[in-house]
């Protein structure tokens, strides 16, 4: 966040330097610069326009950082009142992934059961986890959270399986591993 601060003044005190010295030389050549409100116009629609792209650039950014075996299963875009232009483009503020190599297989005599880790991205946001166990066979999930656990022999208890789409991302990238 403090990188983005830092870099947006940067950008536009360079766009006010710019103006001031087309200013002198306008004033230089011409006999006559550029008008007083035009540094100021310039750095403030810089400012604006360089946090819109901030802004837009996150998620290709986050996603272009990530390992190959990492699969994102959703992203989630959002339109508010205070950035007009999200809804004719609407940005993505947060996604689910899961990283299709760090998965697991915790019961031997259970080889269908794979656990790995959700993981919560949001702008903004530290990285959530939510450790989870898909079962391949069935084309389940559950979320390891609130006390649910796997046992030894595969047993899930405090959760319930979820049924997915056999064309579920997650369900593909997690069971592919194995």
């Amino acid at each position: 966040m403090l990188n983005d601060f830092i870099s947006t003044i940067a950008a536009a005190l360079f766009v006010g330097l710019i103006v001031f010295l087309l200013s002198h030389i306008s004033k230089k050549y011409r006999g006559v610069g550029l008008p007083k409100w035009m540094m100021p116009a310039a750095a403030g629609a810089t400012i604006i326009l360089y946090s819109v792209w901030i802004e837009y650039r996150w998620y290709p950014h986050m996603r272009a950082e990530m390992p190959k075996s990492v699969v994102v299963l959703q992203a989630v875009d959002e339109s508010v009142p205070w950035r007009p232009w999200s809804y004719l483009m609407p940005m993505v503020v947060r996604f689910m992934a899961v990283d299709g190599d760090k998965v697991t297989h915790p019961v031997a005599s259970a080889p269908q059961l794979a656990e790995t880790d959700l993981l919560l991205i949001g702008r903004w946001r530290a990285v959530q986890t939510v450790p989870t166990v898909y079962d391949c066979k069935t084309g389940s999930r559950a979320d390891l959270i609130g006390g649910a656990t796997l046992s030894p022999d595969g047993t899930l208890s405090g959760a319930q399986w979820m049924k997915l789409p056999e064309q579920d991302p997650g369900l593909k990238a997690v069971c592919s591993k194995g």
